[in-house]
């Protein structure tokens, strides 16, 4: 297999057949994978033709094997970023993270395409986790970090000004 990417919230490789074998680890593996797993499954009855079918997941792994969509594009037009998108949400979920990174060419089927759906929502039932969520729960774990590195500092003045008395 070959190592597209390798990163803090996953590792990408794409199979000697070319299917895509995503392993999700880091912030919130579990619900990312799980996400991205509905998703794709929800975009799959939908019939949409311009994004990746699920071929195998694993829960307990948090893996999943897909199909390939083609190569990740170097350059794509604003204009066409935003109409990929738009098109997407015809189909019923919105990406949450449109940005080119997440587009590919399939030269099989002339057209763009588009991977990694960990952020998307579903419009009909709102299911889905928003990088704001992600962004938040990160803000909330510097504050908790910053709260408990103040409580170290108070602790550790008391114990000295006990010391002196």
């Amino acid at each position: 297999m070959q190592e597209i990417k390798d990163s803090k919230q996953a590792t990408v490789r794409i199979g000697y057949d070319g299917s895509v074998h995503k392993t999700f680890r880091g912030p919130l593996a579990k619900r990312r994978f799980e996400n991205e797993l509905r998703v794709l499954k929800y975009l799959e009855r939908q019939n949409c033709p311009f994004v990746p079918k699920v071929l195998q997941a694993d829960v307990e792994k948090l893996y999943m094997a897909t199909t390939n969509c083609g190569t990740i594009v170097d350059k794509i037009s604003q204009q066409k970023l935003e109409h990929l998108f738009q098109e997407l949400e015809q189909y019923g979920v919105r990406h949450n993270d449109p940005f080119a990174r997440n587009v590919t060419y399939n030269a099989d089927l002339g057209r763009f395409c588009l991977i990694d759906f960990e952020f998307a929502t579903i419009l009909e039932s709102g299911e889905g986790f928003s990088l704001e969520e992600l962004e938040d729960l990160n803000k909330d774990k510097k504050n908790l970090k910053a709260l408990e590195e103040l409580r170290q500092i108070e602790e550790e003045a008391k114990r000295e000004k006990e010391g002196q008395s």
